[in-house]
């Protein structure tokens, strides 16, 4: 009996456990809109968003990411620019790191970078490193989401 009673005591505490990483992971899903974002290289810190005329998305479902940025103008005048991206990602607690399986920057696909995020009921802060030695980068990124729709 004492067996049975902690066999369904671990049980349940799995179960819970379970439930809270998949309640964490469903507020992260959905469509985010970037507000800000800063890029730290050493001791220069540059507001890299937001950009006059521009727009930036991510969306999250249960196992993959995407961002889609672009200008407002549709690709007209000098300002135009689409960037993308997306791959798989990984959450545990507030680590999350996602890895770029395709991007308009091609040399950065194949890549992982690992972040911390903090979650509100409509808001994403994701801080962590990029880091790509090949490509000689190595900066901290800080960006600011808030979450589209309901």
């Amino acid at each position: 009996m004492k067996k049975n009673l902690s066999m369904l005591l671990l049980s349940f505490l799995a179960l819970a456990a379970c439930k809270s990483k998949s309640e964490k992971a469903g507020k992260l899903e959905g469509t985010w809109q970037l507000l800000s974002a800063k890029t730290i290289t050493g001791k220069d810190t540059v507001t890299s968003f937001p950009v006059a005329g521009q727009e930036m998305i991510k969306v999250i479902n249960a196992t993959h990411f995407s961002f889609f940025r672009h200008d407002k103008l549709k690709g007209k005048g000098t300002a135009a620019i689409f960037d993308a991206g997306g791959g798989t990602y990984t959450l545990k607690g507030s680590d999350y790191s996602e890895k770029l399986d395709y991007c308009t920057a091609r040399d950065w696909e194949g890549h992982q970078f690992d972040f911390k995020i903090r979650l509100t009921s409509d808001s994403l802060i994701q801080t962590g490193t990029e880091k790509i030695d090949s490509l000689g980068i190595d900066r901290q990124i800080v960006e600011v989401y808030k979450r589209l729709g309901t």
